[in-house]
């Protein structure tokens, strides 16, 4: 029999784990189908894979992708705040999910219709759904960050964890499709259909959530539970007390996520093999997936992964935001890889394709370790009657970071 105790057959863990990837897989999914959103913004007729033809706006495509993803999200999220007493999340979690499956259908529906007329309206239609998506998905992940804090670390840790899996899973997809299908429209149809079942999934794994004995014992002893309206006061939860306890914490999420939207993957997936003018499949074809996408998303899961067993530097230490800010260093680096093209600064310092490989690994890695430490840390040092909201407080932080890099990738792509 199962005991309150223990998450028989780490049900629970694995539920939160799939709802993590769910948070994120859809913003990855858009941001890793590069060739394909290159394809729909180029002339068809004359696309190819080596990036000609390309038009002034798929070369800050990805820019604009971040930006119409985390501006929306920022509002989102202090939307999210004001509703954690007011509404359930079961309310905020199956809504929103419900919204991007929806959304997915239509950009799935899309892939086989020809926009050469109307690409403005297509390009200005995608950056529409982007914000939609990326709006309820942090909705979601806000709601099961707040959820996540009235159970032990290790589920906040699985929920973290499951969003880099999702940027992997992602990143992987692109490549097997890249391999096995030349055509780039058959390829966006798989990749889509993929997004389409996962997110079903998640709303499965949602509903199943409340039905486990273990999760009945810990989100049951909370305020509102899982199921029921809100918390017995009805209203906004005190802001002061969350920010006097957690803003280090929070600030070092920020700073976390600025630096590595900063470049990625504005910088990093314009970053090109030396050897390109050779015309292997490497150097055309697969660097940019697997160095740039590939690699950084799966160096990410494995930081945030390693937060399971290692847990250093603690919430209160210094050494911690000390550590964020030594990041700073990746955007440099990155810079004055073999980013093309170059319009203001011509200098390239690492001229071998080693160095982005091992740079989107230190950015990845860093992001998943650094990034994780603070988000399972703010609701653990706060009361536990605000921990669902130091939880969403956290992901405001973390979208903030995302939003403000987001608005600096372009200028760095610019001073380029």
């Amino acid at each position: 029999a199962e005991t309150l105790q223990e998450d028989s057959y780490n049900l629970v863990y694995v539920l939160f784990f799939l709802m993590g990837i769910g948070s994120l897989l859809p913003w990855n999914f858009f941001i890793t189908a590069k060739d394909y959103w290159i394809y729909k913004l180029s002339n068809s007729s004359s696309y190819s894979k080596e990036g000609e033809h390309r038009s002034d706006i798929s070369d800050y495509f990805e820019s604009y992708l971040s930006i119409a993803s985390t501006v929306p999200s920022v509002l989102c999220l202090i939307l999210n705040y004001i509703l954690v007493n007011r509404l359930s999340p079961k309310l905020r979690v199956l809504s929103s999910l419900w919204v991007i499956f929806l959304v997915f259908v239509v950009t799935t529906v899309l892939v086989k219709v020809d926009v050469s007329n109307c690409q403005t309206e297509f390009f200005v239609g995608t950056l529409v759904s982007v914000a939609v998506v990326s709006g309820a998905s942090n909705i979601f992940s806000g709601s099961m960050f707040g959820l996540s804090g009235y159970f032990p670390m290790r589920i906040s840790q699985a929920l973290v964890s499951g969003q880099a899996m999702g940027g992997t899973l992602s990143s992987l997809a692109s490549i097997v499709n890249l391999a096995a299908v030349q055509d780039v429209t058959t390829s966006a149809l798989f990749y889509f259909l993929t997004a389409d079942v996962f997110i079903l999934l998640c709303i499965f794994s949602y509903l199943l959530l409340p039905k486990l004995a273990y999760s009945k014992h810990y989100i049951g002893a909370g305020p509102g539970g899982i199921t029921e309206g809100g918390g017995a006061a009805n209203v906004v939860p005190p802001l002061q007390p969350i920010i006097k306890k957690a803003w280090v914490l929070g600030l070092s999420v920020f700073y976390v996520f600025f630096i590595s939207i900063s470049v990625f993957p504005a910088v990093s997936s314009g970053i090109q093999s030396v050897n390109v003018d050779s015309g292997s499949p490497w150097t055309t074809t697969y660097f940019v997936p697997i160095t740039s996408f590939f690699l950084y998303n799966f160096a990410d899961f494995c930081g945030r992964q390693a937060t399971m067993w290692v847990q250093v530097p603690g919430p209160t230490s210094r050494f911690l935001p000390a550590l964020v800010l030594c990041r700073s260093v990746m955007v440099p680096l990155l810079m004055f890889c073999n980013f093309q093209p170059r319009d203001h600064l011509h200098t390239v310092l690492f001229a071998r394709d080693v160095y982005p490989v091992v740079f989107n690994c230190l950015l990845g890695l860093s992001n998943g370790y650094l990034g994780t430490l603070p988000m399972i840390y703010g609701p653990k040092v706060v009361p536990r009657e605000l921990a669902e909201a130091t939880g969403v407080v956290m992901s405001f932080f973390l979208t903030l970071g995302l939003a403000v890099g987001s608005a600096f990738s372009v200028l760095i792509v610019h001073f380029i």
